[in-house]
């Protein structure tokens, strides 16, 4: 058998980078993936807004339930929950008062909380509704706090 001298040399010179056409498929390939990955994560986005917003309505739920605590009654729907952030003045006043929030929390959609005293559900408490993603009241997307919790 016979070596070719500086055979092994030629080939270390013949050694070159990847081709323009290998680095566009690559690159295809790629943003291929990263599109599919954003099309996905859409879904979670919708869930993830609405825990968010469920987490929203138990807080409010809870610092509705201290509020009549230190008050002895819930606000008045006239009063809403903007009693929550500043004392009211209108009847029934509260016994006692504590601020609550510095703002009142919105919806994951910007949309702000409507407040129904007594409840649609439960008339003995309040119910705190999110209008959901379509903004509107009274759809299949509200998210309220007599929901059922499964």
């Amino acid at each position: 058998m016979k070596v070719k001298k500086g055979s092994g040399s030629n080939q270390a010179g013949m050694a070159r980078g990847f081709s323009l056409l290998e680095m566009v498929i690559v690159l295809g390939i790629i943003a291929l993936i990263l599109a599919t990955a954003i099309g996905l994560s859409g879904g979670f986005m919708g869930l993830g807004r609405i825990t968010s917003t469920e987490a929203k309505v138990q807080r409010i739920s809870s610092a509705l339930m201290s509020y009549r605590t230190l008050a002895g009654h819930y606000p008045s729907e006239a009063q809403g929950l903007i009693a929550l952030v500043d004392r009211p003045s209108s009847a029934p006043e509260p016994r006692r008062w504590e601020k609550f929030f510095d703002t009142l929390p919105k919806d994951a959609w910007d949309n702000e909380f409507e407040y129904k005293y007594p409840g649609i559900k439960d008339p003995s408490r309040p119910e705190v509704i999110s209008k959901g993603k379509d903004g509107e009241l009274n759809t299949a997307d509200d998210i309220s706090s007599q929901d059922p919790k499964t």
